[in-house]
């Protein structure tokens, strides 16, 4: 025998019982009806949005008959060959990818010099600054005086219309500044100002690098709000070129919906109204999509950041 199997042969064979944690039986049904409770929430949520991408996808026919229930039912593109036989779609698709790149670029900037100001404790005037932020959320000026400012900077029309009203949000720098405040330790701050560290620097190479979680939220919830944004668009601007998607999905919405004045044979008002709802349900899904994509490439950071200020220390 080897001495490496002779070794084996000495090694007392050592034997490993599983322990199991019994739970009581209250503590049982708790969990069962917590799951129950979860899986409910879940169908509520997820079936209207199963719905009507199953819905965009069937036969006009089938939707008019309420046959669409999960799956898609007489597969069509119709309403998509609809939608895209519109030559604005891909121009508001422009437009809003532009609105939303720069209009968040612009946000996040400012949000973020703005709340690492009211973090700083020695900044002088903290608390009126942070007042005159906090106003802003409880009392709006209303949309004549905002049309008149607008049209007085000979914004009407422009890319600035859209983009410089919403430069910065109050609650964003409320969130904001709470992370600065609560997830970053002070005495960083300290200790770089001792090396002789310039409050600018502190915000690039200190509080930005540490600020990832937040400075994702913020622009995921930017990028939305702008995204799904019509109003500003459809007050301030009138060359159609310039229009983002949400309008003109809107126009073509309302291009599409049925005239009971003009339609005379029950057979074409059938048609028209099931190619209507077609259309609604298609237009859902080509506006949402872009989000669709973007959501998981951030939603590592989403749940750190939304958690922010709920446990200070």
């Amino acid at each position: 025998m080897s001495t490496q199997n002779k070794t084996a042969a000495n090694v007392p064979h050592l034997s490993y019982r599983k322990t199991r944690v019994h739970q009581r039986w209250d503590d049982t049904l708790f969990d069962v009806i917590s799951t129950l409770l979860l899986l409910l929430a879940i169908g509520v949520v997820a079936y209207p949005l199963i719905y009507v991408v199953s819905a965009s996808f069937s036969s006009t026919d089938a939707v008019m008959a309420g046959k669409v229930w999960f799956l898609p039912v007489e597969p069509s593109l119709k309403a998509y060959e609809a939608v895209f036989t519109y030559d604005s779609i891909m121009t508001g698709y422009l437009n809003s990818a532009i609105y939303t790149v720069l209009g968040t670029g612009v946000n996040l900037v400012l949000t973020t010099l703005c709340a690492f100001c009211l973090s700083r404790k020695d900044f002088y005037g903290r608390g009126i600054v942070g007042g005159m932020v906090l106003f802003t959320m409880l009392f709006n000026a209303g949309l004549i005086p905002n049309y008149l400012l607008i049209n007085s900077l000979g914004w009407l029309d422009t890319i600035w219309a859209i983009i410089i009203p919403n430069a910065m949000n109050a609650w964003y720098v409320i969130l904001m500044r709470s992370y600065f405040e609560n997830s970053i330790p002070e005495e960083l701050f300290e200790a770089s100002g001792m090396d002789g560290c310039s409050v600018f620097r502190q915000l690039v190479s200190i509080a930005i690098p540490l600020s990832g979680p937040i400075i994702a939220v913020v622009a995921l919830y930017c990028a939305v709000g702008i995204w799904n944004s019509y109003f500003d668009a459809f007050i301030y601007l009138s060359d159609k070129n310039k229009f983002p998607l949400q309008v003109v999905l809107r126009n073509i919405l309302i291009l599409n919906q049925m005239d009971m004045s003009t339609v005379a044979d029950l057979r074409d008002m059938a048609s028209r109204q099931g190619m209507s709802n077609l259309l609604k349900y298609a237009i859902i899904v080509v506006s949402s999509a872009p989000l669709l994509v973007l959501y998981p490439f951030v939603q590592k950071y989403f749940v750190k950041g939304i958690m922010v200020g709920s446990v200070k220390g």
